[in-house]
C-alpha cells in the first residue's frame, strides 16, 4: 500500500455552488433535502419514457439566459454552461475577483455528450461536420470556458476519472495548494448526460431503473432485488484556499484514494477493497468514533451499494456512523456526483442535521455533526474519500 502522508496545511473550503435538480442556491437546496419526495421527471429518451434527474425550472431558465448572453456560448454544450453558472456563483460567494490568481480543475465523466451526439448524427446523415465541433467537444473546454468567463489567468485543467471525477479534482486542487504552486483553486465536476445514447448505454448494462414506485431509485436499500440507477444532470464547484480562513464553510482534514486491479470493465471487489483503502487513508489521523456521518456513493445498483456498505463495515466494525446518499433524490450525475455529495455533507455540517434516506433503515442523530466522510467511485474502482470537519 502507498505511504500515507498527513495533510501538512489546513485546506479551507470557502464556498460551494451547484446547479442540479435540487436548485441553484443553498437555501432552496437545503429545503429540498427536507422534502422526502425525489426530484425526478419523465422524459422520452432511448425510445421510451424514462425517469431522469433534470435541472429544476429556475436552473433551466438560467442556463437558457446564459446561452443567449454571448454569441459564443450558443455553440457550447450544457456541461460547459452548467459549470460556468456554478463557477460564477462560487467565485462571488468566496469573494474572489478576476485579479486573484487561482487554478481551475473542473472535470467530467462524459463531457460534451449532447453536442457530440448531435454533431455525429449530422455527419452520418450529411457527411458534413460543423466547424466548431472539435474545440467544443474536447473535455478541456469545460475549464477553458470557465476561465474565459471568469477572466482567470491561473492553470486550467479538465480530467475524466469516471464517476469519481469531481472528488479527484478536489484531490488535485489540494495537491496544488500543498505544493505551494497555488494559493487558491476552483475545483469540481459537470455532467449533462440526459441523452438517448447515454441512457441506452446504462440500459445495456442492465442497471437502469424500471420502477414506477414512489422511489424509483432505491439507493441505500441493501435488500433490493433490482438495479435502480437513474441518471441526473448538474454541476458543482468549490473554492479551495490554503490556510484556515475565517469564511471557511468546512476544512478538509483528510484525503484518500485507491484503484483496484480490474477483473471486469465495471467491477469492484465484493468488499470494495478500493473504498477500504481510500477511507483508511482519509482517516489515518482520526479516531473512527469522531466520524459522525458518511455520504456514500451508493448509485442505486445492487452490487454498488452493497459492496460499499461492506467496505464501511470492514473499516468501522460495529460502530458504523450515520449513512446517507443523495442518489435516491437526484439520480447519479456521473462525474459531478462527488461534488454534489460534498455539498450535502457541508449542509449537514452547517445545519447540524443529518439528512437520511426516507426508505432506508431508520437512523437517529445522537450527537452534533462535526465530521463527515464523503465517498465516490467510478467504473473500475477509482475510489476517493474526503474527510470534512468544522
Amino acid at each position: 500500500m502507498h505511504k500515507i502522508y498527513p495533510l501538512s496545511h489546513t485546506i479551507s473550503i470557502t464556498s460551494i455552488a451547484t446547479v442540479s435538480p435540487l436548485g441553484n442556491d443553498s437555501e432552496t437546496i437545503w429545503n429540498q433535502y427536507q422534502n422526502s419526495k425525489p426530484c425526478f421527471e419523465s422524459q422520452f429518451l432511448d425510445q421510451k419514457n424514462t425517469w431522469v434527474g433534470a435541472l429544476d425550472k429556475d436552473s433551466k431558465a438560467k442556463v437558457a439566459a446564459l446561452r443567449q448572453s454571448d454569441s459564443k456560448y450558443n455553440f457550447l454544450d450544457n456541461s460547459v454552461l452548467y459549470a460556468i453558472l456554478a463557477s460564477r456563483k462560487a467565485m462571488a460567494k468566496a469573494g474572489w475577483s478576476k485579479n486573484d490568481v487561482f487554478g481551475i480543475n473542473i472535470g467530467s465523466s462524459r463531457g460534451a455528450t449532447d453536442l457530440f451526439e448531435n454533431h455525429f448524427k449530422e455527419y452520418i446523415s450529411t457527411g458534413n461536420v460543423p466547424i466548431l465541433t472539435s474545440p467544443t467537444t474536447t473535455l478541456g473546454n469545460i475549464s477553458s470556458w470557465v476561465a474565459h468567463d471568469l477572466q482567470s489567468s491561473g492553470p486550467e485543467i479538465s480530467h475524466s476519472i469516471t464517476c469519481s471525477t469531481a472528488l479527484h479534482a478536489v484531490l488535485n486542487g489540494v495537491a496544488w495548494l500543498r505544493s505551494g504552486m497555488a494559493d487558491k483553486f476552483l475545483v469540481g465536476g459537470s455532467e449533462a448526460p440526459l441523452t438517448d445514447f447515454t441512457i441506452a448505454q446504462m440500459r445495456a448494462l442492465k442497471i437502469y431503473s424500471r420502477s414506477q414506485d414512489e422511489y424509483p431509485n432505491r439507493a441505500l436499500d441493501l435488500e433490493k432485488t433490482q438495479n435502480a440507477l437513474i441518471l441526473g444532470e448538474g454541476a458543482g464547484v468549490c473554492c479551495l484556499e490554503i490556510g484556515k480562513k475565517a469564511n471557511a464553510l468546512a476544512y478538509i482534514e483528510g484525503i484518500g484514494y485507491a484503484t483496484e486491479i480490474l477483473e471486469h470493465n465495471i467491477s469492484i471487489s465484493a468488499e470494495a477493497d478500493c473504498f477500504q483503502k481510500s477511507m483508511k487513508m482519509a482517516l489515518v489521523n482520526t479516531d473512527l468514533s469522531e466520524i459522525d456521518a458518511i455520504v456514500m456513493h451508493a448509485p442505486g445498483t445492487i452490487k454498488g451499494d452493497l459492496t460499499e456498505y461492506k467496505a464501511i463495515e470492514k473499516v468501522f466494525g460495529k460502530e458504523i456512523p450515520l449513512l446517507t446518499t443523495n442518489k435516491w433524490k437526484i439520480g447519479h450525475t456521473f462525474g459531478a456526483s462527488g461534488i454534489l455529495s460534498l455539498e450535502l455533507a457541508i449542509l449537514m455540517l452547517q445545519h447540524n442535521q443529518f439528512v437520511g434516506v426516507p426508505f432506508a433503515k431508520a437512523q437517529t442523530q445522537t450527537k452534533p455533526i462535526r465530521k463527515v466522510l464523503v465517498n465516490a467511485v467510478g467504473f473500475g474502482g477509482n475510489a476517493v474519500s474526503i474527510l470534512l470537519a468544522i
